[in-house]
């Protein structure tokens, strides 16, 4: 009976090992949203890390996260570190390049609960008095990252976490 036990748990590992194999070298997860607001009003929340915490999804989950800026004041060459609880972790991001009032593209580096380094890409698309933001993260996906996202995506994990961000962005720059 323990040797039936044994081989039907070395299959389950065997088929999850198998499953993660197949799964994506790389990810990307976006979502956009609508704000009625020119880009010049909502550009500098992205581009300036000191006006995050108006708008981030992650900048209440813990409330003595120490945070650290460096680099420039704001733009290109910006960096933010932050180190927090468990549901923060610690990391860095560092703005790499500032397309006028069209996109922010920033470098993004999580050292923990897991290492990752990811690319964070924010356009701005005016259309009348609005503005299309679309909120881009992209990256690679390690061997033990595969076997998680044999059972949740990472656009399901993240996701949501982006929508929330978006919209609290959009009260912001509605206001």
């Amino acid at each position: 009976m323990l040797k039936k036990i044994a081989y039907i748990i070395v299959a389950i590992v065997v088929i999850v090992l198998g499953m993660a194999a197949l799964q994506p070298s790389a990810f990307s997860v976006s979502r956009s949203i609508t704000i009625k607001a020119p880009p010049e009003k909502i550009v500098p929340l992205v581009s300036d890390f000191h006006q995050w915490a108006s708008w981030s999804p992650w900048e209440h989950l813990d409330p003595a996260m120490v945070r650290t800026f460096s680099g420039a004041p704001s733009g290109k060459g910006a960096v933010y570190g932050w180190n927090g609880n468990s549901a923060v972790g610690e990391g860095r991001m560092e703005i790499l390049d500032v397309n006028g009032n069209a996109s922010v593209d920033i470098k993004l580096d999580f050292l923990r609960p897991m290492e990752g380094h990811n690319d964070c890409l924010f356009t701005f698309e005016p259309k009348g008095g609005m503005t299309t933001v679309k909120w881009t993260m992209t990256g690679p996906v390690p061997f033990m990252s595969k076997i998680m996202t044999v059972f949740v995506t990472l656009d399901r994990m993240i996701g949501p976490d982006f929508e929330k961000g978006l919209n609290q962005m959009k009260a912001v720059a509605e206001k």
